[in-house]
């Protein structure tokens, strides 16, 4: 499970002391969010040269963008809305189009495990996945990510990327059988 813990607190003293030209306090929230953008980012470009820099991207855009937070969600979601919209503009820029498999079977919702490291089975496994999110829709690799690699329920999803939450659960549903689609050709 992610370590998700509520730094609300710490988070508003980090963005004030941030807006007064403390560097280390903006360190700090780099150093914070930095293992959820990097999940976020490369759960949808795949571990890439592009994905390092939309990483980096993300938190020179919430520098610049800090005095415009205006505290009405937390900052990590904040944070992950700026990553998957960055990510979601290099997907755009490099002009890739993914394939839209057909879906087969019937409603059952799919999970699949990506395992970091481990048995060599369990790499292999990963490495599959992988390469099928890479050919997914981005509108559904971003949910898959959000939802099942990272743990985000669905409302903290809904949240993140500004969505209702019946288009969610209604793209969750879609993705899990793209997915499975995609991974049974491979």
């Amino acid at each position: 499970m992610i370590d998700r813990t509520d730094n609300s607190a710490d988070d508003s003293s980090l963005i004030r002391a941030s807006l007064a030209g403390d560097t280390r306090a903006f360190g700090e929230i780099v150093r914070r969010y930095q293992k959820m953008v990097a999940r976020t980012v490369r759960g949808m470009l795949g571990d890439s040269v592009f994905a390092e820099d939309v990483g980096q991207e993300v938190f020179i855009k919430l520098y610049h963008s800090l005095n415009e937070f205006r505290g009405e969600a937390k900052l990590s979601t904040y944070i992950q809305r700026i990553a998957v919209n960055l990510t979601l503009n290099e997907i755009k820029r490099r002009k890739r189009f993914f394939s839209t498999f057909s879906q087969k079977g019937n409603n059952e919702m799919y999970e699949y495990e990506i395992a970091d490291e481990g048995t060599q089975e369990k790499r292999e496994a990963a490495e599959l996945v992988n390469k099928a999110l890479q050919a997914m829709d981005p509108r559904f690799r971003v949910i898959v990510t959000m939802r099942l690699l990272q743990g985000y329920s669905t409302k903290e999803t809904a949240e993140i990327l500004g969505l209702p939450v019946g288009t969610v659960l209604s793209r969750l549903s879609r993705a899990q059988e793209q997915l499975k689609g995609i991974l049974e050709k491979l």
